[in-house]
């Protein structure tokens, strides 16, 4: 794969972003189920099963301040991560030159991606919060699942480099789905984050230009 300095960059940020995103994940849905609103996540037995010990193991982060701006302040967070995935995704992007259902793909995904990205903007930075997430939030999702599952399998059969990136958007819709269920609707973003940090880590490690056929395997 061949890249720009400035795509390195984007790559190493993407990766650590995605590093990140683990770490955050748990805790911000800890930090939700403190609050009134997130309280009812703890009615399902499976969340409960590892988010009660978990919250008293990580006490200390969790009761820092008020249930509500604990949520906000790590919901914060979620910005700079999307921020970095998408960027990742545009610099892969832009060395390509796509046809047919990758090029769909890509269009609906980065759509997507933009969107979610703005939603945080509106959750946690406004008092908007419900409106953010109807009118930017829920499409955003929903739009990055459709582009990504498409984009994945254009990715698979395109034997494009890592083919874990394929895997990852291609299964999406199914592993938000379970993260959603056990973890929150936040943790469900990991895959996508980690499809473009996987993407990310090559990126970093390449050093020479980019070009339309770098992500390409030997054939």
């Amino acid at each position: 794969m061949q890249t720009t300095s400035a795509g390195r960059v984007a790559g190493r940020l993407a990766f650590l972003a995605a590093c990140a995103a683990t770490v955050l994940a748990p805790i911000h849905a800890l930090a939700r189920f403190a609050t009134v609103e997130g309280a009812r996540d703890l009615d399902s037995p499976l969340v409960r099963w590892w988010a009660e010990p978990a919250a008293r193991g990580l006490r200390p982060m969790l009761d820092w301040s008020g249930p509500y701006t604990v949520y906000v302040a790590y919901g914060r967070i979620w910005f700079s991560i999307l921020i970095a995935a998408t960027v990742a995704a545009f610099v892969v992007r832009r060395a390509r030159t796509p046809v047919g259902l990758e090029l769909w793909g890509w269009r609906i995904a980065l759509t997507g991606y933009v969107l979610a990205t703005l939603s945080v903007v509106g959750d946690y930075w406004t008092p908007w919060l419900d409106e953010s997430f109807m009118f930017l939030g829920i499409p955003g999702m929903f739009i990055g699942l459709i582009g990504s599952s498409v984009l994945g399998i254009a990715w698979l059969r395109r034997a494009l480099r890592p083919a874990a990136t394929g895997w990852l958007l291609a299964t999406w819709p199914v592993t938000l789905f379970c993260l959603a269920a056990v973890v929150a609707l936040g943790a469900g973003l990991l895959p996508m984050v980690w499809a473009w940090g996987l993407v990310g880590r090559r990126l970093e490690h390449t050093a020479e230009s980019a070009g339309a056929d770098a992500l390409s395997a030997a054939h």
